[in-house]
């Protein structure tokens, strides 16, 4: 009976330390450095396409989606042959960011996305379809370029202008909306930040947003064209 008892003293023992040690486990893989986990599904992405001839392992999305959303990593077409489950800093895993492709048709790049504002814009949104199911339109205060406003925040019940987080910089980006009712971002003083570090000199009427995708680890999600203008100021792109 003492044998029994010092047994199972010595399983719940276990038990409780696993269970302690586990989160912290959990909390290690979710704040690794996402740069690594990056490496590690471009290798399985790289390995995927070699063994199946050239296919992508992503999720089937309407084309209507926008080019920065439309192709995200499919774990479940990784794991675990190509990789042994999908990073801890993923949405999947219950992560912060989603892993997407782009440049698929040259070169398939593994790039992010920031959940916290995919969820902040998807708020914003439904805000924006309830106030237009009782006004017909969203409620607009200025016009910022063409087919894309300044929303009336006040009429929305918000305390300030909705805006996210930069997750390249921390710095506060205005959302707008467009004629279509969907909510953007405004990545002008990210992209400011990026020409000013790369030292070139951009063309006015040439498309810069791509800058974002090929200089971080992130794409510039819900966005809208930009370009310069003569003083290389980022400008939305008429």
């Amino acid at each position: 009976m003492k044998k029994i008892n010092v047994l199972l003293t010595f399983i719940f023992t276990a038990m409780f330390l696993s269970g302690c040690l586990y989160p912290e486990e959990r909390k290690a893989q979710h704040s690794a450095p996402y740069e690594q986990q990056l490496k590690e599904v471009q290798a399985a992405v790289n390995e995927f396409r070699k063994a199946t001839g050239g296919l992508l392992p992503i999720k089937t999305k309407d084309m209507s989606v926008p080019i920065y959303q439309k192709y995200p990593i499919d774990f479940n077409r990784l794991s675990p042959r190509y990789l042994a489950e999908p990073p801890g800093t993923s949405y999947e895993n219950g992560g912060e960011y989603l892993y997407v492709l782009v440049d698929v048709e040259n070169k398939p790049t593994v790039k992010l996305i920031d959940v916290k504002m995919s969820e902040a814009i998807r708020e914003l949104k439904l805000r924006v379809e309830m106030y237009k199911d009782q006004h017909r339109y969203p409620p607009y205060q200025k016009v910022v370029s063409k087919n894309l406003f300044m929303l009336d925040y006040k009429k929305l019940g918000l305390k300030d202008a909705p805006a996210v987080a930069s997750p390249l910089t921390g710095t506060s980006l205005p959302l707008l909306v467009d004629q279509k009712g969907e909510i953007q971002v405004d990545y002008r003083v990210d992209l400011a930040k990026l020409i000013k570090k790369s030292g070139k000199t951009v063309k006015p009427g040439e498309e810069i947003q791509d800058l974002i995708w090929k200089e971080t680890p992130f794409v510039p999600a819900f966005s809208v064209k930009y370009t310069v203008n003569d003083k290389q100021e980022p400008v939305f792109l008429q």
